[in-house]
């Protein structure tokens, strides 16, 4: 019976490792993660070498990535794991608020970027979506990035063919840079239904499946850099 209970305890919670060369931090962050019910911190490593060896040993649910460490950097850490172990998730937390550090992660298949000046609660709630196999962008860098794009005159433009609308062009920048159908409906003045069919109708016509594959199409198209 106790053997039956761990391993639905196990299988139940979500598995987290932490990688960061400041101990304090990574202190906090335990501290942190192992108060939520569904979440225990199951390692941890000061630089890149030992990360990726003891990610590789461990295999788990999500990893907390600082981008800056001694030996391997987190974008060549992640880059390496995500080749060998998709299913691991990486979510980069960092004090680098770059346009080009989040380009280059999400391009090597980060699923999520918090400043570590975000609060706890954005931290947790970024855990769970790419747990869930979600992206999750910084809602402080997103929102600096689309509102550069909202102030231009070309932001609505469409540069995808007659068979998406400007419309559903619109959505998907949005979406890609993590934002809800609720706030989507808010920066658009439109409302959540009508943003979910726009949003289901471009991934039909173009082929996307989830909101990974939807950063990945954006990356290609150029629209993650700061306007």
């Amino acid at each position: 019976m106790l053997s039956l209970l761990r391993k639905a305890f196990l299988v139940s919670t979500l598995r987290i490792f932490l990688a960061d060369d400041h101990v304090v931090l990574r202190e906090g962050l335990r501290s942190l993660v192992n108060a939520q019910s569904d979440m225990m911190v199951v390692g941890e490593a000061g630089n890149g070498r030992a990360a990726l060896q003891q990610v590789r040993e461990i295999q788990p649910d999500v990893v907390i990535m600082d981008v800056s460490m001694p030996e391997l950097n987190g974008i060549q850490v992640t880059e390496r794991l995500k080749r060998a172990y998709e299913k691991i998730m990486v979510l980069i937390l960092t004090a680098h608020d770059d346009s080009g550090y989040l380009r280059q992660l999400l391009e090597v298949g980060a699923s999520g970027y918090v400043l570590k000046k975000a609060a706890a609660d954005d931290l947790i709630k970024a855990i769970r979506v790419v747990s869930a196999g979600g992206v999750y962008l910084d809602p402080s860098l997103a929102g600096k990035v689309v509102g550069g794009y909202l102030g231009k005159r070309g932001f609505g433009s469409n540069p995808l063919g007659n068979e998406v609308s400007e419309r559903e062009a619109e959505v998907l920048r949005l979406v890609a840079w993590g934002y809800t159908n609720k706030e989507v409906a808010g920066y658009l003045r439109i409302s959540v239904k009508t943003v979910e069919t726009h949003k289901a109708n471009l991934m039909q016509k173009l082929d996307l499946k989830s909101r990974v594959e939807i950063v990945r199409y954006a990356l290609r198209q150029g629209w993650l850099r700061e306007a």
